[in-house]
């Protein structure tokens, strides 16, 4: 049985302080500031309310990274640091040691709780400041605080978490004096309509928009609800990440309405102009569409993923062409249907990013051997990447040998999923295990004669019954039906 370690002497000091709340409270004048972190935590623990909000006030760093310290759903840590918040901001005078300018309410800075020294704390204070000078700015004697809360959001449709909407509540009776900064909001549930206490407009308008670095809409939505939260898009000027996905067009819609609501939605992207990974998944109205997104981008774009979208062949044409894409590092097209697009848009889009790229997944796009056989030689030039992802595409024996060959210069792979070649499944697409194994021998054998691999896969096609693969790996090991979302 392990045995529990010993208090620390700063424990014992926090726990002998406690004993009297009234002296602990007239002694955070003169506390030296490493014995904050350590105290707060013991009072926290111990439920001396009192003193927590008596540190709150007193606390002498800028930033207090409570989120680490809040059990996840807990109202009562969050509550208490608030009213600690309110009395400070009841004073007519800031306190003596008042430095406090921002409450962080993420899951981050888990050292600040650890580490103690004066060094060590101001370090990692300077982690939250991120980019905005206004925090270097020192507070005014005797001028009442500002203060700036940071939150990462999660907005569910039916199931408002309780914490939240006690902050929304808190920061709206006090929006003259607290700044409430979102640096990552995601998205499952979006209703503009007054169904609800607080809908995504009035969340969206409680906001510093600026702040806003990633926006993740993982929700199905309607091309009419997109449009509606267009004007909020374009205020988030700081947007480095966008991901939006389940995007349908309703069939009584208009073709005016239709081309008007697309547009009213797309001509945001010239507004963001710290966008560097879009990431776009069921999508329809991208059909055609696409150069109206990518001409308006003004940044060059790191990460690009259009998934499981019905794209023109206009479309990749724009995008082996677009200014934005020529320090691109990460690319997906996985579930894009390119059959029936010609091979050369394909080949200028490869050609393009060689220099750069490092991940690129063509999962389930439909490839056959002609398609793959013009890429062969724009893939073989991208020289940085270290992820291919190719399940799923329809390749001969013969055609995936040569696709080995021409990665024989690419040194940087460490992860290579390439489909199960066609001579593997029966005259009914059936997949004949013996065959697999067999082929999928050969072509490892193949490639480790060219170069030394890291990770390789070879996949089939999806089970109809379970929606997965078998998986041929490099211990010449078949698995059944392994998952790969």
């Amino acid at each position: 049985m392990s045995m529990k370690a010993p208090p620390t002497l700063l424990q014992l000091a926090g726990q002998s302080l406690l004993r009297n709340e009234a002296l602990a409270i007239s002694a955070l004048q003169t506390l030296p500031m490493e014995l904050f972190p350590p105290l707060f935590m013991e009072a926290l623990t111990r439920r001396h309310t009192e003193v927590v909000k008596a540190m709150v006030q007193a606390w002498p760093f800028s930033c207090l990274p409570l989120g680490p310290l809040m059990k996840a759903g807990e109202l009562e840590t969050l509550q208490v640091a608030l009213d600690g918040i309110d009395m400070l901001l009841g004073q007519q005078v800031c306190p003596r040691r008042w430095k406090l300018q921002v409450l962080d309410l993420r899951s981050v800075h888990q050292n600040f709780w650890k580490v103690f020294s004066g060094a060590m704390v101001e370090y990692c204070i300077s982690q939250t400041k991120g980019k905005n000078k206004a925090l270097d700015i020192p507070p005014r004697t005797g001028v009442k605080p500002s203060l700036r809360l940071i939150v990462d959001l999660n907005l569910e449709l039916h199931d408002q978490d309780k914490l939240q909407i006690h902050l929304f509540e808190w920061v709206q009776q006090r929006k003259r004096s607290i700044q409430l900064c979102c640096r990552k909001m995601q998205i499952w549930g979006l209703c503009t309509c007054g169904s609800r206490t607080w809908p995504i407009h009035r969340v969206l308008g409680l906001l510093e928009l600026d702040w806003m670095e990633e926006v993740e809409m993982n929700c199905p939505l309607t091309l009419y609800t997109l449009a509606t939260f267009a004007p909020y898009l374009g205020q988030l000027r700081n947007l480095r990440k966008l991901r939006i996905s389940q995007i349908f067009v309703l069939a009584c819609i208009s073709p005016e309405q239709y081309e008007q609501l697309v547009a009213t939605f797309t001509s945001q992207f010239s507004k963001l102009s710290c966008l560097q990974q879009l990431c776009v998944s069921r999508a329809y109205f991208l059909h055609g569409h696409l150069q109206q997104v990518l001409r308006c981008l003004k940044t060059p774009l790191e990460s690009l993923s259009i998934t499981h979208c019905q794209l023109a062949e206009s479309d990749l044409e724009h995008l082996s062409q677009c200014p934005c894409i020529h320090q691109l590092k990460h690319l997906s097209l996985r579930g894009v249907p390119l059959i029936s697009v010609r091979y050369e848009a394909l080949q200028v889009l490869l050609e393009r990013v060689a220099d750069t790229l490092k991940t690129l997944d063509l999962e389930d796009c439909g490839i056959r051997d002609p398609q793959l056989t013009a890429l062969l030689p724009a893939l073989s030039h991208c020289s940085q990447l270290t992820m291919f992802s190719f399940f799923g595409n329809h390749i001969s024996m013969s055609v995936l040998k040569d696709l080995l060959h021409h990665t024989a210069r690419l040194c940087q792979l460490s992860q290579e999923l390439y489909p199960a070649p066609l001579e593997s499944y029966d005259g009914l697409g059936s997949v004949v295990t013996e065959r697999l194994t067999q082929h999928c021998a050969e072509l490892m054998d193949t490639l480790r004669a060219i170069r030394k691999p890291k990770m390789v896969l070879f996949g089939t096609e999806h089970c109809h019954r379970c929606g997965n693969r078998w998986v041929y790996n490099m211990e010449h090991c078949l698995n059944y039906c392994w998952m790969h979302a």
